[in-house]
């Protein structure tokens, strides 16, 4: 597996069922282990939304932190595909698309994820195989 310091971090909602299917998603489609993951809850989640510049307490979004630069919303998630094996990673075509025109469909997903898809009480448990790659 390979972890480097400049590895793409994953901030996601780890009390969100449908955040912990989208880091499971991510597990399998990312065959060479190069992104790794912290939850917005963890004392590291919280520490590098400070060190981007971003709101711990109004965090309504995954977070894709790429060397200095954190991606939000919809930039996140395409920006994310381009890590994943294919056909995942062809979808980072649509960053041609501004995000005027993506950002409404991730909002309406982010605004409600906890009653469409539930929430947990306990963060996602990672398996010891992939324990690795979470920070926190």
């Amino acid at each position: 597996m390979k972890m480097q310091n400049n590895s793409p971090v994953i901030l996601f909602d780890g009390v969100c069922n449908f955040c912990a299917w989208s880091v499971r998603f991510v597990i399998a489609r990312d065959p060479l282990g190069v992104c790794r993951f912290a939850s917005l809850q963890s004392e590291t989640g919280r520490r590098l939304l400070r060190e981007h510049g971003l709101d711990e307490v109004d965090m309504n979004s995954f977070v894709l932190i790429e060397g200095s630069k954190a991606w939000r919303e919809s930039d996140a998630s395409l920006r994310l595909c381009q890590h994943l094996c294919a056909p995942w990673c062809w979808l980072s075509i649509l960053l041609i698309v501004p995000p005027c025109l993506r950002d409404p469909a991730y909002r309406l997903i982010a605004r409600n994820r906890y009653r469409w898809f539930g929430k947990s009480d306990t963060c996602l448990v990672p398996s010891p195989e992939v324990r690795a790659r979470f920070l926190d």
